[in-house]
């Protein structure tokens, strides 16, 4: 500890300790970690080019983001709760982990602020533990309500919205898609809210990541209202999906990325029609961006659409890093052009 010199800075910091000590052990007791992210903000989406238009999105800035804390990372989805400031998410490992973005003078990301992680607990009020029991992947919110679908031991669980403790316990929905046809580690990748003034009225989506079907496509289903059921998302190009989210008109917005040695990662949005969703249809849409190593992409695991304070459509994403040395945390926030 470094010496302080007697006066009043030792008075405050003696007068102080005991707060900071209690803070830290409640922190501990309740599971709530905080942590440190240092960020370097990504001016080009595309290295070395000072464009920033790219299909229908307009690249409003983004950051790389590394933390001492070892559970950072694994990051696998992302929504803002407010626009464009507090946030919240899931890791791949069974975390919570919220924070504020913090922003500069033309409202591109700048830092991260007040950053947390919290073990997501089981019914049994602790902890999940182990890869095959804490593989979450898709997360929505809405209200007080957080939407989780888990895979590997594939379920679907409601919690309350708790930013303080990460202390609410699961309720389990019916899996909206036959067991046996979801596959290992390829399980519910997407859970998305609907708008209410859509087709879907509101409704839960889920997408798998790639269990197919015996044509070949991607099994997903609206998990209740008028259009409750299961359809298929046409896959092609050996692209698999990673997240989702519905812009305010009610199109479906689609992540999806396909991993080769010889190319490396590759990303793509696809552009789902509201109206398409219905029980046994299978669908596709148009893509509204396409990007590989020439670009600033790492793993991208989670998509979220939200509103800016200006009244435009946002789409940013979130990689994992699957706390490898190799990999990055990064942050990417698009402007939709229309």
């Amino acid at each position: 500890m470094r010496s302080i010199a007697l006066g009043s800075r030792r008075v405050s910091l003696l007068i102080g300790l005991p707060f900071l000590l209690a803070n830290a052990s409640q922190a501990q007791e309740s599971g709530v970690s905080p942590a440190i992210i240092a960020a370097r903000p990504i001016t080009n989406f595309r290295i070395g080019s000072p464009e920033t238009r790219f299909g229908s999105l307009e690249f409003v800035g983004g950051l790389e983001m590394r933390s001492t804390n070892r559970d950072f990372g694994g990051l696998s989805a992302f929504r803002y709760l407010d626009d464009g400031g507090e946030f919240l998410g899931i890791t791949d490992t069974g975390f919570w982990y919220a924070g504020r973005m913090e922003r500069d003078g033309r409202g591109r990301p700048a830092s991260v602020d007040n950053f947390r992680l919290a073990p997501i607990q089981s019914e049994l009020g602790a902890p999940v533990e182990g890869k095959w029991n804490s593989d979450a992947e898709g997360m929505d919110v809405s209200g007080a309500t957080v939407t989780v679908s888990f895979e590997r031991i594939h379920r679907i669980a409601v919690f309350d919205l708790d930013l303080n403790g990460f202390a609410s316990k699961p309720k389990y929905l019916p899996l909206p898609i036959p067991k046996n046809e979801l596959r290992n580690n390829r399980g519910i990748e997407t859970i998305a809210h609907a708008p209410l003034s859509s087709p879907l009225q509101g409704a839960r989506v889920a997408v798998t990541e790639k269990s197919l079907n015996k044509a070949g496509d991607i099994f997903a289903a609206v998990i209740e209202g008028p259009r409750k059921g299961i359809f298929y998302i046409q896959r092609s190009d050996d692209f698999d999906i990673s997240d989702g989210d519905f812009l305010p008109g009610g199109d479906l917005l689609l992540l999806e990325r396909r991993f080769s040695i010889s190319s490396g990662v590759t990303l793509r949005i696809r552009r789902i029609a509201a109206d398409a969703i219905k029980p046994g249809a299978t669908v596709d849409g148009a893509l509204i961006l396409d990007a590989d190593m020439r670009y600033q992409i790492d793993n991208m695991e989670g998509l979220d659409v939200w509103q800016a304070k200006d009244g435009s459509t946002r789409v940013s994403l979130v990689s994992d890093d699957n706390h490898s040395i190799v990999q990055r945390n990064l942050y990417l926030e698009f402007r939709l052009a229309e």
